[in-house]
């Protein structure tokens, strides 16, 4: 009989009730600040983070998950019975994690020689709950009777469709990290510039600029309207750091201009919030399929 474990890492923000709910292991990353170093989800809460980051001249930075854990957490798997581990990572091309669990398998495989276990390592091409939701989704059709192999390839065809459009309200995070110039910084906050920034496939790329805090809402909204063929069927999610305030102001232009609300609103984790700063909002949605060769039926 089939046991299947569902592994990843906490750059998915999945909330903690839900990891529970579905049985998925959430691996924290570890982030250093001020020469200390913390792992997510266990030394700081999301809101902890923020005020040190306000609090901090440093710049935040994340450590890879390395082969030698991944290859510990597969044989911990193997030890408890598991027939099969699902491994959903971070974006490949925005960390070493992914590869250190491709080489943490073959470890695995030398170290084990024998065993039983399937593992499945995934590249989720994202970042947050992009992958975090629909690694919950997949994960709750397999505990209902799903078959594996189907509700691995829905995951995906999603994550395959998923975008992010996202907004710092300041670029001092984005400065410290060296994302944008020290001089594109100050003067972006002097003139209050606030970026609307796409990230396609990993892929992050400022879309367009809007002076003041008040039109960036609309800014984003907009920007979403124009990458998907009709928002009233469009699935979509809303993120935030800090400010409620600005979280409830996005999901109320959201659900006017959409026509529904959100399927989540979720908070970002210190992974994310590393590179963005503590005052961010974003929405995430599915657009169409970045691969569309992976979805080329096959001639009789």
């Amino acid at each position: 009989m089939s046991k299947i474990g569902f592994l990843t890492d906490s750059c998915s923000d999945i909330p903690q009730e839900l990891a529970d709910k579905y049985g998925i292991e959430v691996v924290g990353f570890p982030i250093n600040l001020d020469g200390k170093e913390y792992i997510e989800r266990r030394d700081m809460t999301n809101s902890e983070f923020y005020e040190m980051m306000r609090n901090s001249d440093a710049v935040p930075t994340t450590a890879a998950i390395t082969q030698l854990q991944w290859c510990e957490i597969y044989q911990r798997y193997e030890t408890e019975g598991y027939t099969d581990l699902v491994h959903l990572v971070m974006n490949g091309g925005g960390s070493s994690t992914y590869n250190n669990a491709l080489k943490a398998v073959e470890m695995f495989d030398e170290e084990c020689p024998g065993h039983t276990l399937r593992v499945r390592v995934l590249d989720s091409h994202t970042y947050s709950m992009p992958y975090g939701w629909y690694f919950c989704e997949c994960a709750r059709k397999v505990r209902n009777g799903g078959e594996l192999n189907a509700c691995v390839d829905e995951l995906l065809r999603k994550l395959d469709c998923v975008e992010i459009c996202l907004a710092a309200y300041s670029l001092r995070q984005m400065k410290k990290s060296g994302r944008v110039s020290a001089a594109a910084a100050v003067v972006g906050d002097l003139l209050g510039i606030r970026p609307i920034i796409s990230l396609n496939d990993g892929v992050s790329k400022v879309e367009s600029k809007v002076r003041g805090d008040a039109a960036v809402p609309a800014a984003m909204v907009k920007w979403v309207q124009g990458r998907v063929d009709n928002v009233k069927d469009m699935p979509y999610m809303v993120a935030y750091t800090s400010s409620t305030a600005k979280r409830d102001e996005l999901v109320k232009l959201c659900r006017k201009t959409f026509g529904h609300p959100p399927m989540f609103v979720f908070q970002l984790g210190g992974v994310v919030s590393a590179n963005t700063g503590p005052d961010a909002i974003a929405i995430v949605f599915e657009g169409h399929p970045r691969h569309l060769e992976a979805y080329t039926p096959s001639l009789p």
